[in-house]
């Protein structure tokens, strides 16, 4: 057997197990498995990153700027898009399928000895992120690396990425999104995702509300941790629009960065950095030292963010967008408006019917000027049909499409037929997952032919 299939015999074996969406509040569990182990966690330091929206993208540009400074890096970001090796980076590339398989071998008796002794207390067995976390802690342990840049899966306290100790904790923007598993409030959801602040640990924060903010700076005192927010400790104090990108201006921590360049759009993404250079400022030279100009050039510079406003297609333009839930499809609609020159935008959109599909419709219809309804490739998507209901009440021209290739190719041909339209497919992760592979495979940037 070849190493891809040894990885993917892998992947098999973890999607026999509890998804992604069954979660308990037990990270006991994947602590335990860690111990037999021997704790691989603890042999690199670790930058954790929660919050709402914003995690992955934040994550891959503090990985980017701590790469930069010659560190061998890990990077753990959750969901993927096209394949689940993509959720474990060494230095920046996916790991190998060899890595993977031989990490897996490792694991494999400590698993069956820990479902057992669940089963024997009448718990249930490791689920997919667990078993997920404890791979990639170990892939990590193995390369060696030097950082792991740790995404949380869901909230914080429980979750399986807790079991690592975060030298840095990191706040994105905190929302309302998975209300059933951490609270149907801000302050209950920011004290969820508070659990990732360790003992004197460095913690710093996008700008947020006074709820959250409040519950953040009460957790940090708590465990004699620093705090820094967007906006007092450090600032995004500019951002224009670039070819290919925005060119930003961040105060950070330590040191003022001027003009750097960033080859993401949107706002959003320049507020994303302004936290990410904080997050490697904490972590190299305790906040007091600036990092320097060559490094956060080269760092900010190849950081890349997939399936988070890509330019997939040219002729017509086509971008693919990962937002899934209100809060982030609003800052996509802000990114749209600003840093794209288009009279009308056809929207793709498919969405998972656990989500906030309505709050994501009211978003996005003010930029519509057609909808193409469509579903992921999942069993927990919204039917067309739904998404199609729903975006009618909002008074949008709306045409109805099973699948994701022929929404595409009709939104697609809308755009073409006349001039200063473009296409921007969104909704749901998994959705731009199949985007992404479409696009290759169909060559979108070879531009639009009946």
């Amino acid at each position: 057997m070849n190493d891809r299939d040894r990885a993917d015999a892998v992947y098999t074996e973890l999607l026999k197990r509890q998804g992604e969406r069954w979660v308990q509040p037990r990270v006991e569990r994947t602590k335990r498995v860690l111990e037999l182990l021997d704790d691989p966690q603890r042999t690199y330091r670790v930058v954790h990153v929660t919050g709402t929206n914003g995690k992955t993208s934040t994550s891959r540009i503090i990985e980017s700027l701590v790469r930069a400074h010659g560190l061998r890096t890990g990077l753990f970001t959750s969901p993927h898009l096209e394949r689940f090796t993509e959720r474990i980076m060494i230095d920046g590339e996916p790991v190998s399928d060899g890595a993977v398989a031989d990490a897996w071998d490792e694991i494999s008796p400590f698993v069956d000895l820990v479902d057992a002794e669940l089963s024997a207390s009448g718990d249930a067995a490791l689920t997919f992120f667990e078993l997920l976390t404890v791979l990639a802690f170990v892939v990590c342990a193995d390369a060696p690396i030097d950082v792991l840049v740790l995404e949380v899966g869901m909230g914080g306290s429980w979750d399986s990425t807790n079991a690592a100790d975060g030298d840095v904790a990191v706040f994105a923007p905190i929302d309302l999104d998975h209300a059933d598993r951490l609270g149907d409030t801000i302050r209950e959801i920011a004290t969820v995702k508070s659990g990732i602040i360790k003992d004197g640990a460095a913690v710093v924060s996008a700008r947020q509300t006074a709820e959250a903010e409040r519950v953040l700076r009460d957790a940090a005192a708590a465990r004699g941790a620093t705090i820094a927010f967007e906006g007092e400790g450090f600032a995004l104090a500019a951002d224009r629009l670039a070819v290919g990108g925005q060119a930003i201006s961040v105060r950070g921590l330590a040191g003022t960065y001027e003009d750097e360049y960033l080859p993401m759009y949107g706002e959003h993404q320049a507020f994303n950095a302004a936290l990410a250079i904080a997050a490697v400022e904490s972590l190299i030279g305790g906040g007091q030292r600036a990092i320097a100009a060559d490094i956060v050039a080269q760092g900010l510079s190849e950081a890349t963010s997939p399936g988070r406003l890509q330019l997939v297609g040219i002729a017509p333009t086509v971008v693919v967008d990962a937002a899934h839930n209100p809060h982030g499809v609003r800052a996509l609609v802000q990114a749209l408006r600003t840093a794209f020159d288009f009279d009308e935008w056809g929207v793709v959109l498919g969405a998972l019917e656990d989500k906030d599909v309505r709050g994501i419709v009211s978003e996005i219809t003010p930029i519509a000027a057609r909808v193409f309804a469509t579903a992921p490739h999942s069993e927990r998507a919204a039917t067309a049909d739904a998404v199609a209901d729903i975006a009618e009440a909002h008074e949008v021209p709306v045409t109805v499409h099973d699948e994701l290739a022929d929404a595409a190719e009709a939104a697609r041909a809308w755009a073409a037929s006349a001039d200063r339209r473009a296409v921007v497919i969104a909704g749901s992760v998994v959705l731009a997952g199949e985007a992404l592979a479409l696009a290759t495979a169909d060559d979108w940037k070879a531009g639009w032919s009946e």
